[in-house]
């Protein structure tokens, strides 16, 4: 365009360089006319402008229009063509660069018009030979009809767009090649992925089970043939299992393809399918003969058992052969009925005689056919059953006879009830729904002497014992006011006024109760007489074991003694002779004996469950490790030990030093089983108890513990030892071998400690027994480890013990022995004296109390004791306490027990250890 005008950059570089700043301002004009005149009569906008002022040096006619005024002259900015903002961006940036700058699809609403208009604009710089913009040329397009005719695609486009997407049938289009090329809603829904993920793949590749099926087959022929293909296929891709109906038709550069979603009629066709194969199945298992015929009531069609019965086909029936098939007596009526049924549309029903094709019987059946009719009520075909009543036939006929003779036989009934009555043993009576008798039976006379007609309107509670009364009359009460019926024993009164046991059932009838007893009097008595021998057995049972553990007691407590006093008088006896060096010897045995006497009276006091317990948390694991080489040591080399110890045992709450006593105990009793050798098994176990076995855990309470059991292979016990097998002083063990306390002690421990034991034993297989101990769901104590029994304890200076014993002689053996070992004691016999001492303001750093005092006993010493000294250490000296005295909460914080007897260095030990920890 500006070459036309003569006016090029190049030309402006090759003017003289004086006469470039005029040059943008004379070129045009030094056109010639025409071509200014041809320019301005352009269809294109163009103008030239001025810089850098800015200044519009010419115009053409068509943007002179578009501006509405003429331009020529004026500074372009200030135009309305300059204000327009996209304009002006690309007029900045054109001078800014040197380099041509496009604005397409401006906006312009052209002066006194309605409708917008579009033009594309392009700004060229025009440089001079320096190389600087000495005026652009900006020229336009109008491109509103391109732009409206775009729009209109769009619009079509959307429409189409939301035609498609609003569809329920999902829409696929494919190129030449079978690309994806684009995909409505209803497709993505269906298939669950984003477009990305599909469009741009062939339906091979985005389809993968589809590749060589049937349907790749039909849109390669739908593409090369150009037709129209329609089919169902079951799809298994994506994890779907679905039936589509797919419509693929031909279009230009491809082919598209329309489906919908036909599972739900697939499901419906096949369920109809399946639905008349259950009915067929349905009308051949029936025990009926089904039929169905033509609107004309010809038959069309019937079950096997029709066929099977009556030997006869539908062409048969057709042919005449009613005849045959019904009896001759009925047939006239019958085809008359069923006549007049056709004619009326109305239901027909019948009793008839069919004859049987086997032996040529005729059985009764009823008939029924049923009219359906079309949606204009006419009949269009008939549907009907033939039920065989041929017995229900005969049983009615029956019960015509017996109901001629009914008379008779309940006549016969009476008689027979009236002799039961009569002659009955049993007590029978009838009374009113509030005990009144209206009638009994001869047995009262026989049984209580009392006649009818002395007890006929009477209250049955008359007769009653005073102690049952009450209790039969809720029972009348309980038959009048509906309840099924009681039954019991109670007493009733005899004429001669003793009372006599009768089991009795009562129950409703109308209006009346009815009742009948037995007399069961010899029966209760002898049931007493039986309880109170059992009672006696037991009591003997009782009392020959008391006087068994007593005898033993007093066998091994005589022998003890014998060891002590005989040693205590011989030692007197070498004092006064003034032989000294001997008497170490009966020290020692004095000292033996009075320990194996504390031993004793250990077990014993175990299998009582009052022995002082000492409970702690117990890893049993640990326990039953730390004790290997002892139990190793016990056994001899015959006999192999093996322990199963699992991970996570639950911890449990006992003595450790009666529990590890226990299992020696146990371990002792399997060795001594295995004459010749054998095996033992220590096992450790959690057990949740729900429901205790009724054999093994009968006495165990449901709830978590932790199971410790022996096992060997020796020779076993049976039955009765089992059952005896816990019994103090009982032994199978030879004279001199065993004391027969092992098994109780144990017993006793476990049953103090809340838990249980049991036997399971099997003569020449083994034994095994088993200790459940209660779970402890606390934290494990810390082990301090014991005092040293090496170390001599001493007492620091001006530490103070008071010692409460209301025994003398103990009290001062105590004194003596707390001396000995240099602490300072103050003494009380009794609670009251003691609580005076701990009430004054004398410094106290232990209080060594008995348990069993008179009056205020130790433990109630002890809390009265801390209302005035909160952090008192105390520790409890007992030989013997209430089963219910040391549970779980007796020992509070800082307080300890010492069982009796003790030695002077185990309880100075015991003291240094509670006062300094």
């Amino acid at each position: 365009m500006l070459e036309s005008l003569g006016v090029t950059n190049d030309n402006l570089r090759r003017a003289d360089p004086r006469a470039a700043d005029g040059a943008a301002a004379s070129v045009l004009e030094r056109q010639p006319l025409d071509a200014l005149a041809l320019l301005k009569q352009l269809p294109g906008f163009l103008c030239v402008i001025r810089m850098p002022e800015g200044v519009i040096s010419f115009a053409n006619d068509a943007i002179q229009q578009l501006a509405a005024c003429t331009l020529t002259g004026r500074v372009f900015r200030e135009t309305r063509i300059g204000t327009l903002e996209r304009l002006g961006d690309q007029i900045r940036q054109a001078s800014a660069t040197g380099g041509a700058c496009h604005a397409r699809r401006v906006p312009i609403t052209p002066s006194g018009a309605q409708c917008e208009m579009f033009v594309d604009f392009v700004v060229q710089p025009m440089l001079c030979p320096e190389g600087r913009i000495v005026a652009l040329a900006l020229h336009g397009i109008d491109v509103s009809e391109q732009v409206r005719s775009e729009a209109l695609l769009r619009a079509g486009q959307a429409r189409a767009e939301s035609i498609l997407d609003v569809l329920g049938d999902g829409f696929v289009a494919f190129d030449n090649d079978f690309r994806v090329v684009k995909m409505n809603a209803a497709a993505l829904k269906y298939d669950g992925r984003e477009e990305h993920e599909i469009l741009g793949k062939t339906h091979w590749e985005a389809w993968p089970t589809s590749a060589g099926s049937v349907l790749e087959g039909a849109y390669r022929k739908c593409l090369d043939e150009q037709v129209q293909i329609s089919m169902e296929r079951r799809y298994l891709g994506f994890g779907k299992d679905r039936w589509l109906e797919l419509r693929i038709c031909p279009v230009l550069g491809g082919i598209v393809s329309f489906y919908r979603d036909v599972t739900d009629r697939k499901s419906s066709e096949a369920a109809l399918r399946a639905g008349e194969e259950r009915f067929r199945a349905l009308v051949e298992a029936v025990p009926h003969l089904v039929w169905e015929a033509g609107p004309d009531g010809k038959i069309e069609w019937f079950n096997g058992r029709f066929g099977e019965y009556t030997g006869m086909t539908v062409e048969d029936l057709h042919d005449g052969a009613w005849g045959r098939v019904l009896d001759p007596d009925d047939y006239d009526s019958i085809a008359a009925a069923w006549r007049q049924a056709q004619r009326g549309g109305s239901v027909f029903e019948r009793e008839i005689r069919l004859r049987r094709q086997k032996d040529d019987s005729y059985r009764w059946f009823l008939a029924k056919g049923v009219p359906v009719r079309n949606a204009d009520g006419e009949v269009i075909r008939w549907i009907g059953t033939n039920t065989d009543i041929h017995e229900e036939k005969a049983a009615a006929s029956e019960l015509a006879r017996l109901n001629s003779t009914l008379e008779e036989r309940v006549e016969e009934s009476t008689r027979d009830r009236e002799r039961m009555w009569r002659l009955a043993t049993d007590l029978m009576l009838v009374t009113d729904l509030d005990g009144t008798i209206l009638t009994t039976n001869p047995a009262w006379q026989l049984v209580l002497d009392w006649p009818d007609a002395d007890l006929q309107g009477r209250s049955f509670l008359d007769l009653v014992h005073p102690e049952g009364r009450q209790l039969v009359a809720a029972d009348i009460a309980d038959i009048a006011n509906g309840v099924v019926g009681c039954n019991g024993p109670i007493q009733l009164r005899h004429r001669d006024g003793t009372y006599r046991w009768i089991a009795w059932k009562a129950v409703p009838g109308e209006q009346f109760i009815h009742a009948v007893g037995r007399d069961i009097t010899a029966e209760k008595v002898a049931a007493d007489a039986l309880q109170r021998t059992e009672e006696a057995l037991r009591q003997s049972q009782k009392m020959e074991a008391v006087g068994q553990l007593t005898g033993g007691i007093a066998h091994d407590f005589n022998n003890l003694l014998t060891g002590v006093i005989g040693s205590l008088d011989l030692l007197g006896t070498r004092i006064a002779q003034g032989r000294i060096g001997e008497t170490g010897r009966y020290i020692d045995a004095a000292m033996a004996s009075a320990h194996r006497a504390a031993a004793l009276t250990h077990r014993l006091l175990a299998f009582s469950r009052r022995q002082p317990l000492d409970p702690r948390p117990v890893d049993a694991n640990e326990l039953v490790a730390s004790m290997d080489e002892l139990f190793r040591r016990t056994m001899t080399e015959a006999i192999r030990v093996d322990v199963a110890a699992p991970r996570d045992l639950w911890l449990t709450l006992c003595d450790p030093n009666q529990l590890e006593s226990a299992l020696l105990n146990l371990m002792i009793n399997a060795r001594d089983s295995m004459s010749s050798g054998g095996g033992i098994v220590i096992a450790c176990e959690n057990v949740q108890v729900d429901e205790p076995s009724p054999s093994t855990q009968r006495d165990l309470s449901p709830g978590e513990y932790v199971m410790l059991s022996v096992t060997d292979n020796g020779a076993g016990m049976p039955k009765d030892v089992i059952e005896r097998a816990f019994e103090p002083f009982f032994t199978t063990k030879p004279i001199g071998q065993g004391t027969g306390l092992g098994l109780s002690m144990v017993y006793g421990f476990v049953k103090q400690s809340g838990g249980h034991v049991t036997i399971e034993s099997e003569s020449g297989v083994g034994t095994t027994v088993r200790i459940y101990l209660p779970r402890y769901r606390g934290e494990a104590a810390p082990d301090h480890g014991s005092p040293s029994s090496t170390t001599r304890p001493r007492a620091k200076a001006k530490e103070i013990v008071l010692v409460v014993e209301d025994e003398p002689v103990v009290r001062e053996l105590v004194i003596d022995m707390l001396g000995e070992f240099g602490y300072r004691v103050l003494q009380a016999e009794d609670g009251a004296s003691a609580l005076a001492i701990l009430q004054a303001e004398q410094t106290i750093d232990l209080l060594l109390t008995d348990v069993g005092l008179p009056g205020m006993n130790g433990r109630q010493l002890a809390d009265a004791a801390r209302e005035r000294r909160a952090d008192l250490k105390i520790l409890f000296m007992t030989g013997y306490v209430e089963n219910t005295l040391l549970l779980n909460g007796f020992l509070g914080p800082h307080m300890e027990v010492i069982a009796k007897p003790f030695s002077g260095n185990a309880l100075a030990t015991k003291v240094e250890h509670m006062i300094h920890g």
